[in-house]
């Protein structure tokens, strides 16, 4: 009896509770909870890996759903407060459904930008909406239902006592704490999340949809607050600029490698002091990396040992900037985030596609969202993005937290590339040499020797830079068996640098230096990362001590191909022209690098021996003066373009790009759709294979151990067969 009592009594001051105003509250910021969850298991994508992740991605819809919801508190009047708080409720559940729906057809979430494109919103929750309806999505009604039910059956009450406003505070107060402590660990899990802007996946992942909206509209209008107060005059000292720095082609490489197709490999956190070097364990030497030694020492190879990055914080995405469009990446943040969605751009994909009709693509073994790529890469005129999706899916022994292993992804970056219309301009992203240089990699790489150093970041490092070597190897058996060797020109790049400064002094004696007597000299010189360009046929190659950074790439490759830089907004120079100014200038205040003078972390140096310069003579500070100046120029001149988004106001040759002809689904069915218009003219891979694939002739003993040699099926659960039909690939539709 009792108990019957005590069941009674608490099921009564439940159903009183939920009745309140703050039962209310929390019972809507509950179902909103719940509808979060259910999209991100059902519908999201947020690439969550361990418990840690898992953990912040289940309790962040909470606290903005709570300090949102919660703010109706305030409000005395009884029909103002449920109308109030049952309109907050429902714009954060359209906010979430739209989402939902906009993800299934994009694989991202809703930006300002894309909500100010009214074209691209009706493309994305009009007809999408329609079309990618699932009966499941009824989940996300219930509470609709349930509340109609209740109110035929007046089974609602409404609490008309008014919420205490010390009461009312202290939940605003406890949501800030909330999302303080889920901001806190999201830091920890990725830091820099906020100021780096890694991906959009990152952020809702990590803090919710509602904080991402918010972050997404400042990041917004920063961008468009500096785009707004820019004008055609802006472009007037830049242009200046530009048509000073020129450096014109060198007649014995111009067009050197006119009309072949181009192949980027990026060769994630390499640096060039891995080049040649032979790791010492026990009493044995290894070579770390046999194959890129071999063309790095090859006459068909262009290779340049003093060849520096100059990212900053965008990292991997600055350099892709900096490679793609020969401008720099932001001073803060990451330029392909906040402005790679919105700035006219001239980049080599589209400049190539208008100068020798290239075809162009990227793979990647990534999320698509991760440093806002799959945007971007539209306004720089990729064609295809070929990202995680394409290709095998991913699992403990064909990848970590970065993407695919590297052999992997070449594999199955095949079946794509085989169906690309040449010429085409290509980039294939590495990842395997990732920090933290996990060494649990698979096959034939097992067994290549860790460093003996108490950083453990170090002794790792010199295995998956032997891993990306043998996968680079792989890849370029593969182009010569096919015969795409002899028809490309291969563009081989270190993104930024692998081990960082504070860990150098760990490194030194691994590089023969003292670790008591390491200086910033050594840490700059250590900025390094290697530049190959492979010229298959050619004997005009070598290694060319010319200084440069990442900034020069394309107007060298450009000048390659026959193509003059001039006529487009770029800060770099051709490394192969006589004109080479040969400054390197550097992200970090006052610094740059030249093969006279050093400064770097705010101290002066001697290039050539390291000696420091303490008291430089009168001479020296003019020299000195002069160099940091132009090094500040060519900087200040990427950013004026880069913020202000000057290139709309440039008059030439290129027309307009028209984004909203690329989309990166299905992709697979769209190169065969031109290969099936084209018919006896197509000029791919496939084509000119006798509509045979060339899958079988990538060969990786690792790849094979994992997944055989299928030429007929491709890893994704797409077929690749002999003939020209083809299944849909494992990309979302």
């Amino acid at each position: 009896m009792y108990e019957d009592f005590f069941v009674k009594k608490t099921t009564f001051n439940l159903v009183e509770f939920l009745q309140s105003r703050l039962g209310f509250v929390l019972t809507l910021v509950s179902i909103y909870w719940l509808k979060t969850l259910w999209a991100y298991l059902i519908d999201f994508n947020l690439d969550t890996k361990g418990f840690y992740q898992n953990f912040i991605a289940f309790i962040n819809p909470v606290p903005v759903a709570l300090l949102l919801i919660g703010a109706a508190l305030y409000i005395k009047h009884t029909k103002a407060f449920y109308i109030t708080s049952s309109l907050i409720y429902f714009v954060l559940f359209v906010w979430l459904f739209s989402n939902s729906i906009y993800y299934r057809e994009f694989t991202d979430y809703i930006s300002i930008s894309t909500m100010m494109a009214s074209s691209s919103v009706s493309a994305g929750l009009g007809e999408a909406a329609i079309k990618l309806f699932r009966w499941t999505d009824i989940i996300y009604f219930l509470d609709f239902f349930i509340l109609i039910f209740l109110a035929i059956r007046r089974k609602l009450k409404f609490d008309t006592k008014a919420f205490n406003k010390r009461a009312s505070f202290a939940v605003t107060a406890l949501s800030v704490m909330l999302f303080s402590a889920n901001l806190f660990l999201a830091e920890i899990d990725r830091p820099e999340l906020l100021s780096r802007g890694f991906s959009n996946t990152y952020i809702v992942r990590a803090l919710g949809l509602p904080a991402f909206l918010g972050y997404n509209a400042n990041q917004t209008y920063s961008a468009h607050r500096d785009r707004s107060e820019a004008t055609a005059k802006d472009l007037e000292p830049v242009q200046a600029y530009i048509d000073q720095h020129y450096a014109a082609p060198n007649p014995e490489f111009f067009g050197l490698a006119k009309g072949r197709n181009v192949i980027y490999l990026h060769l994630e956190s390499l640096q060039q002091f891995i080049i040649d070097y032979k790791l010492k364990v026990g009493d044995k030497e290894y070579e770390v990396t046999p194959f890129l030694n071999s063309l790095y020492h090859s006459k068909s190879t262009f290779s340049f040992p003093n060849f520096f990055h100059q990212v900053k914080a965008g990292k991997t995405s600055d350099a892709e900037t900096l490679l793609e469009t020969s401008l720099f990446g932001l001073n803060q943040g990451s330029f392909m985030v906040q402005y790679g969605s919105s700035n006219t751009q001239q980049a080599a994909p589209y400049i190539l596609s208008q100068n020798g009709g290239y075809t162009s693509a990227v793979f990647h073994g990534n999320s698509a969202s991760f440093w806002n790529r799959n945007n971007t890469y539209k306004s720089w005129g990729y064609n295809y993005f070929f990202d995680q999706s394409y290709f095998s899916p991913a699992t403990e022994e064909n990848s970590f937290q970065y993407g695919l292993n590297d052999k992997i992804m070449f594999a199955d970056s095949i079946q794509y590339l085989e169906r690309l219309q040449q010429p085409f301009y290509t980039k294939f992203i590495t990842v395997s040499n990732h920090y933290p240089y996990t060494t649990s990699l698979i096959g034939d790489e097992i067994g290549f020797p860790l460093a003996e150093t108490k950083d453990e970041t170090i002794n790792g490092y010199f295995a998956t830079a032997n891993y990306l070597d043998a996968s680079i190897k792989s890849f370029f058996d593969y182009l010569k068996a096919t015969g795409i060797y002899e028809n490309s020109i291969i563009i081989l790049y270190g993104d930024h640098y692998g081990i960082s400064n504070s860990r150098n002094p760990d490194l030194a004696p691994l590089l023969g230096k003292d670790s008591e007597t390491w200086t910033d000299y050594d840490n700059a010189m250590l900025q390094r990362v290697p530049y190959m360009i492979v010229v298959p046929g050619t004997d005009k190659g070598g290694i060319i001590e010319t200084y440069g950074g990442a900034v020069d790439g394309l107007p060298t490759l450009e000048h390659l191909l026959g193509v003059d830089s001039k006529q487009y907004l770029q800060v770099g120079q051709d490394l192969l022209s006589p004109e080479h100014s040969q400054i390197v200038a550097t992200r970090t205040s006052g610094s740059f690098i030249t093969p006279k003078y050093t400064s770097y972390g705010g101290k002066l140096y001697y290039t050539e021996n390291g000696q420091e310069i303490t008291n430089p003579d009168e001479t020296t500070q003019k020299e000195v003066e002069a160099l940091e100046a132009a090094a500040n120029a060519q900087l200040a001149a990427s950013d004026a373009i880069q913020t202000g988004d000057l290139i709309r106001f440039k008059k030439n040759d290129l027309p307009p790009l028209d984004i909203s002809q690329f989309s990166y689904i299905q992709s697979l069915e769209a190169e065969i759709a031109i290969e099936e218009k084209l018919g006896e003219k197509s000029t791919s891979i496939y084509s000119r294979n006798g509509k045979k694939s060339t899958i079988d002739l990538f060969n990786s003993p690792s790849y094979q151990a994992l997944y055989g040699n299928k030429p007929e099926n491709d890893t994704t659960g797409s077929s690749v067969s002999d003939s020209t039909t083809t299944t849909t690939p494992s990309k979302k539709e």
